[in-house]
């Protein structure tokens, strides 16, 4: 069983919207919607979990329904931090999936995702156990010592951008947060993140297939390259019909 795990539970603040940003509709649609979309239509997939920001549960509910997004079986309350709303949801499913299925965690504020993204974390995981969709890092780089400079070079053929989904047999992302939180380990790193546990327990992380369009929206700017996107794909289809 394949389990698309949808994050929803974040307000973005930097969006500069009243709006939780996921919620905010592109050509009247909302966010989310387009990302919930990408896996139910996904044939790997098997149900959906969305785990959403308390405020906009019932909302949800409603959008759910007006979508026909079906494969929905679950509708959990997100936290504070990106790690209380991904316990949140492996709590939910602790008494519903087996070790070895698979559960792909992914930002509800992320609608570029394709089905070759989905399809090569779903692959990769089953043969690796974990999958990070990574693409590289293509731009020069350097490290800050203020706001204004740097003074040091960053090779970037080191570094690995990473993004979701991201991929896990149920057993070993359930053993995870249970051993961070026996060692109290996520009282103690600063970037409280999936991956960042992964780091500090000694976990090595798998690349998935990755993508430079794969962003997730974080600012005005990004908004408004989504509803260009969304413009093309559909001048795309109905030139193709």
């Amino acid at each position: 069983m394949n389990i698309a795990i949808v994050l929803a539970g974040g307000v973005g603040s930097r969006v500069g919207y009243d709006t939780p940003k996921q919620f905010i509709e592109i050509l009247n649609k909302p966010i989310l919607a387009y990302t919930i979309e990408k896996f139910q239509f996904h044939e790997e997939i098997d149900f959906i979990e969305v785990v959403c920001v308390r405020s906009h549960i019932e909302y949800l509910k409603k959008m759910v329904n007006t979508y026909s997004l079906t494969k929905v079986r679950w509708i959990v309350e997100g936290g504070a931090t990106f790690q209380e709303s991904v316990i949140n949801g492996i709590e939910n499913l602790s008494t519903i999936c087996r070790e070895n299925d698979l559960v792909s965690i992914h930002f509800g504020a992320s609608p570029f995702v394709c089905n070759d993204i989905i399809s090569d974390s779903i692959r990769v995981c089953k043969e690796k156990g974990n999958a990070i969709s990574t693409t590289p890092f293509y731009l020069l780089s350097g490290i800050k010592t203020d706001e204004e400079k740097s003074l040091e070079y960053i090779d970037r053929d080191t570094i690995a951008c990473m993004n979701s989904p991201h991929t896990f047999q149920f057993g070993f992302i359930k053993k995870i947060y249970d051993e961070a939180r026996d060692t109290k380990i996520m009282d103690k790193i600063d970037h409280p993140h999936t991956t960042s546990l992964m780091y500090v327990l000694d976990y090595p992380i798998y690349f998935s297939k990755g993508s430079q369009t794969n962003i997730k929206i974080t600012t005005v700017e990004d908004l408004e390259l989504f509803e260009g996107y969304v413009l093309f794909q559909r001048e795309k289809l109905s030139t193709n019909c």
